[in-house]
C-alpha cells in the first residue's frame, strides 16, 4: 500500500508539474500592450499590474511559483516594453529579463538653431516638463535616446553634456592656424562654417577662409549673422533686406570686424573640429558654384569674375 501511495503522489506531482508547465509555455496576452518598468522594480512588484491586464497565467502567486520553477532568475530590466498579444508567461518573463526596450529617438541635424531644438523637444510624446531654451551653440546635433516619463530638461542636458565633452576633447587637439582663443568663440566659428556649407568635404576650406580673414582684420560678411537676430536662427525666407543688411545687431558680420556676438546656431563635431584645424590656403573669398558647393578665390578681381559667374547661373534657373 505504501509503495502505491508514493506511486499515486509522484504521478500527482509529475501531473501537477506538466500542467504548470503548459500553462506556464501556454496561453498568452488577450490584446498588444506596453508595459512601463520602473529602475529597480522586482517580478513581485510588477506582478498586481500584470494580472490585471491579463497578461499572466493564472493569479501572481501561480505566477511567482512558475517563474521560480521553470524561469531565469535574472533580475528585471528598467524601460518600456511591448508585449504582443499572444505572449505567453514565460515569453513575457524572458522580454522582461533579456528583451530590448522600446527605444525612442529625436534627432538633431547639424547647424539646428537652439529656438527649434527646444521645440522638437516640447512635441517629443510620453516626457514631462518643460523643453528650456538651450544656449545658442550648447547642443551637440546626434540622436538622442529617451524614455517614457523622463524630463525633457533632462533629454536637452543629455544634448549639453554631449557638446561639453566634445568640445574638451577637440579643444586640445587645437592647431595655431585659426585666431580663436576661447571653446566659445570656436564654437562661434563653427556654427557660422555649418551654416555657410553643407557639403562636408569643404568645411575645412570655408573654415580656412574665415580664420584667414579673422588675421587681418576683414569682415566675416556672412549672411547667417545677419539673419540670426531676425529669426533666431529659423529660415529666413526671402531675401535679405538692406535694413538688416546695415543693421548693427553684435551678430551682423557684414557691419563689424571679427566674431558675432555669439553662435548663430548648434554645430556638429566635423565643424569644430574644421575651425580648430582649418585648411591651410591664401583664400579669403568663396561664393556658391551652382552644384550645392563653393569656389574659392584669393583676390577681389577673382571673386567677382566668379561672382558673375554664379548669377549667370541663376540667371538661367530664373531665379534672377
Amino acid at each position: 500500500m505504501k509503495r502505491l501511495l508514493l506511486i499515486a503522489v509522484a504521478a500527482g506531482l509529475l501531473v501537477g508539474t506538466l500542467g504548470a508547465w503548459l500553462l506556464w509555455w501556454g496561453g498568452g496576452a488577450p490584446k498588444d500592450e506596453t508595459i512601463v518598468v520602473e529602475e529597480g522594480a522586482t517580478l513581485t512588484s510588477l506582478c498586481p499590474g500584470l494580472e490585471r491586464k491579463g497578461l499572466i497565467p493564472g493569479n501572481c502567486t501561480t505566477y511567482r511559483a512558475m517563474a521560480r520553477l521553470f524561469g531565469s532568475a535574472d533580475g528585471i530590466q528598467a524601460g518600456e516594453f511591448e508585449v504582443p498579444a499572444g505572449t505567453s508567461g514565460a515569453a513575457l518573463l524572458d522580454l522582461l529579463q533579456h528583451g530590448q526596450p522600446v527605444s525612442r529617438l529625436v534627432t538633431i541635424p547639424e547647424g539646428t538653431p537652439s529656438i527649434i531644438v527646444q521645440e522638437k523637444v516640447a512635441a517629443l510624446p510620453f516626457l514631462t516638463g518643460a523643453a528650456p531654451l538651450p544656449a545658442e551653440g550648447s547642443v551637440l546635433p546626434d540622436s538622442y535616446g529617451y524614455k517614457r516619463g523622463e524630463a525633457r530638461a533632462a533629454v536637452i542636458g543629455r544634448m549639453q553634456a554631449a557638446m561639453t565633452r566634445t568640445v574638451d576633447e577637440l579643444w586640445p587637439k587645437r592647431t595655431p592656424t585659426c585666431p580663436v582663443s576661447t571653446k566659445q568663440e570656436a564654437v562661434t566659428l563653427a556654427s557660422i562654417v555649418e551654416k555657410e556649407t553643407g557639403k562636408a568635404s569643404e568645411r575645412r576650406a570655408v573654415a580656412g577662409v574665415y580664420c584667414n580673414r579673422l588675421k587681418i582684420g576683414m569682415k566675416l560678411d556672412a549672411d547667417p549673422t545677419v539673419i540670426y537676430p531676425v529669426t533666431k536662427g529659423k529660415p529666413l525666407g526671402r531675401r535679405i533686406l538692406r535694413s538688416e543688411l546695415n543693421a548693427d545687431t553684435g551678430y551682423n558680420t557684414y557691419r563689424r570686424a571679427g566674431l558675432p556676438l555669439g553662435p548663430i546656431a548648434n554645430p556638429g563635431r566635423e565643424s569644430i573640429a574644421a575651425v580648430l584645424d582649418p585648411e591651410q590656403h591664401q583664400y579669403i573669398y568663396f561664393v556658391a558654384d551652382g552644384t550645392g558647393g563653393h569656389v574659392f578665390a584669393r583676390t577681389l578681381a577673382e571673386h567677382n569674375a566668379n561672382v558673375a559667374k554664379w548669377y549667370a547661373i541663376r540667371r538661367q534657373r530664373g531665379e534672377m
